[in-house]
């Protein structure tokens, strides 16, 4: 393990030296060990650089705000290693990295393999609401819940050591860096930009997974020009861990067909992009492949404008695409010209300020709700106070500070609106 500067990270080589790197990044909530059964037949081949994410694994915690700056550190420690062009795979967050180094490092990025991924990871609300699931009981709950998201039933229950091994590797991961891995994959979408993808791209993705299964895979091979399709029978979300040869087959195959190591005239091994090199002829026998046809965007009939569409987004951040949607879908032409106020100047303009963070703005916004008596919009607000970063108890402490200023008959309605919202809120789903 080496020790890494801040604007890098916790990584390790194995394989020969001077072969072309490969380097593969793991889930949210994993390490680099979720790797430990495709390493030796790929380290044959590649350098093959493995890296934690923050706070995973041991690594330093130092939370990234979005899948970009993420991206942005590993570009900065493959700079430090002299690593130039490179095969990327990546599974589910690091899949993101992958799809978001295509975008802006394309000259970099040699072939691509994007397992368990999408071009957007279910919606924002559930991210964040899991950010407040970790901020007021921790990671267990997450960590209990694991072996069900990332592997059959069968599997789990015939492999009890690696299931254990999946709930000691979410628990002991740091629970800032996942809060701050979740609210990046809340902003992360890039289903309007997979065209400008043009590396060879592999979708794995095993039949059973349920977090992001074969339709968001779809979505992948449609928007993405050169990219083909795998789906693995009898595995989940790990299909890396559950099916680990046919993964490692379906590496193997594609990042040799769609790359070619040549010597320049220093001696060093290049990569480049083979358009001459076929395909096999027919993929394993236990993986489909197929390609699948775009699928035409629909755009709604909102109003649109810088000014609304900033404030439209912060509205979102803050208070959940299902509320803002109910909302906006609930206007008609009486009420529709209030909400483009309400967006454009509360949200667009109070809200983005820079002057408070999101955290103090929503303290000012319960305490001004107490104080005005609008119990009707408390729910609303503490439900936006918690996936802002308050947690349940410095709700309680502003709520009793109201009521020391607004009076207690207010304060006890703001109690039972915040207690009914943070009980569904921070109640671990089943």
């Amino acid at each position: 393990m080496t020790e890494t500067p801040p604007n890098t990270l916790q990584y390790r080589f194995d394989g020969p030296e001077d072969a072309p790197v490969l380097v593969i990044g793991p889930s949210l909530g994993t390490t680099w060990h979720m790797w430990d059964r495709q390493v030796p037949e790929l380290a044959g081949q590649w350098r093959v650089l493995r890296f934690d994410l923050p706070g995973h694994g041991g690594a330093p915690a130092r939370p990234v705000s979005s899948v970009g700056e993420l991206s942005d550190r590993l570009v900065a420690l493959l700079d430090e290693l002299g690593v130039q062009r490179f095969g990327y795979a990546g599974c589910a967050f690091a899949g993101a990295i992958g799809i978001d180094l295509a975008l802006r490092q394309p000259h970099r990025v040699a072939s691509l393999a994007l397992i368990a991924s999408s071009p957007r990871f279910g919606t924002p609300d559930e991210f964040r609401q899991r950010g407040v699931v970790v901020r007021t009981n921790g990671l267990d709950p997450i960590a209990r819940s694991s072996p069900e998201r990332w592997f059959t039933p069968g599997f789990a229950a015939a492999q009890p050591a690696i299931t254990e091994w999946a709930v000691q590797m979410v628990r002991t991961t740091d629970p800032g860096c996942y809060i701050a891995a979740c609210e990046a994959l809340a902003t992360f979408d890039a289903r309007a930009a997979l065209a400008r993808i043009g590396v060879p791209t592999l979708v794995l993705v095993g039949s059973e997974d349920k977090v992001t299964g074969p339709a968001e895979a779809r979505t992948l091979v449609a928007g993405i020009p050169d990219a083909r399709l795998a789906v693995v029978p009898g595995a989940s979300h790990l299909a890396a861990v559950e099916q680990p040869v046919a993964v490692t087959d379906l590496l193997v195959r594609h990042f040799s067909t769609s790359w070619a190591a040549q010597s320049d005239a220093t001696g060093q091994h290049r990569l480049v992009t083979t358009a001459t090199v076929p395909a096999p002829a027919a993929p394993p026998a236990a993986v489909a492949v197929a390609a699948i046809a775009p699928a035409a965007e629909q755009s709604g009939g909102r109003p649109t404008g810088d000014a609304y569409e900033a404030g439209l987004k912060v509205r979102r951040e803050v208070l959940g695409d299902a509320h803002v949607d109910r909302t906006l879908d609930a206007a008609d032409d009486f009420s529709e010209d209030f909400q483009r106020f309400v967006t454009r100047y509360a949200w667009g303009e109070v809200w983005d300020r820079p002057g408070l963070d999101r955290r103090l703005r929503s303290t000012a916004a319960l305490s001004a709700l107490v104080a005005g008596g609008h119990t009707e919009e408390l729910a609303t607000h503490t439900r936006a106070a918690l996936r802002n970063g308050l947690t349940p108890a410095e709700i309680k402490e502003i709520l009793l500070q109201a009521a020391v200023y607004c009076g207690v008959p207010a304060a006890n309605r703001a109690f039972r609106a915040a207690q009914q919202v943070i009980r569904e809120e921070t109640t671990p789903q089943e």
